[in-house]
């Protein structure tokens, strides 16, 4: 597994770059620095950037589900980057988890989903 997080558009926007199965110990290691970043903003946006994704171990998941009950009102836009038709259907099931607005977005338009990710305007 292979869990990259970088800090963006002055800390207001967390780019996460995911590949493999996703731990427990990812989380652990992402985790912190999302919540600093609430912490600093009140609300952040965040780009999950997908490649060769195989979802999620059982501790993963649960982390996850801790982590999505915790921040649900949070993060404020979510862009969901990937190159699969079961991705894409990640950004239906996330929707009860966040009051984030989420849009999946095709890995070859990569830019337009950090553009999407970071506008100001409402849609």
């Amino acid at each position: 597994m292979s869990v990259a997080v970088k800090e963006d558009n002055g800390g207001r926007l967390v780019h996460v770059s995911i590949s493999g199965k996703l731990s427990r110990e990812d989380y652990e290691a992402f985790t912190p620095v999302v919540e600093r970043l609430i912490k600093q903003h009140g609300k952040v946006r965040m780009l999950i950037q997908m490649h060769d994704f195989h979802g999620w171990t059982a501790g993963a998941l649960w982390e996850d589900i801790k982590f999505d009950a915790k921040h649900y009102a949070d993060i404020e836009r979510l862009a969901l980057v990937g190159e699969s038709k079961w991705e894409k259907g990640m950004s239906v099931f996330c929707r009860p988890f966040t009051s984030a607005t989420i849009r999946y977005f095709d890995t070859s338009v990569l830019p337009e989903a950090r553009a999407w990710v970071v506008a100001e305007e409402k849609d």
